[in-house]
């Protein structure tokens, strides 16, 4: 498996750890409709996340936030369109960026409510 694969695994491992302890309940992890996934999919308070999970072992390439663009968004919101209509109870949605940086410590940086 290729390094970034590992780390993006190991992101996601770490993330699903993460919103479990700021109370959020993990209904998906890698949810996929035709060619887009949602990293994970978790509820928190009745309202539906979408989450993007980013990470990065160093910021040479920059945060891990940073490398979210528009066009993952517009997958993102295309994909949660999907999960709506096969889901159609959630009332509230909002999507999300979990960012992660490993390095000598693993830091969070947990960006909520991201619109275009």
């Amino acid at each position: 498996m290729a390094l970034h694969n590992e780390l993006g695994r190991k992101g996601e491992q770490l993330a699903e750890a993460y919103l479990l302890n700021l109370g959020y309940t993990i209904l998906f992890a890698n949810w996929r409709h035709a060619r887009h996934e949602i990293d994970v999919i978790a509820v928190k308070a009745g309202v539906l996340h979408f989450i993007e999970v980013k990470t990065r072992r160093t910021a040479s390439y920059g945060m891990p936030e940073e490398s979210v663009s528009k066009n993952k968004l517009r997958n993102m919101i295309s994909a949660a369109e999907n999960f709506m209509q096969l889901h159609p109870q959630w009332k509230r949605i909002q999507f999300d960026i979990l960012a992660i940086s490993i390095g000598p410590s693993i830091q969070y940086f947990l960006i909520e409510d991201v619109y275009l």
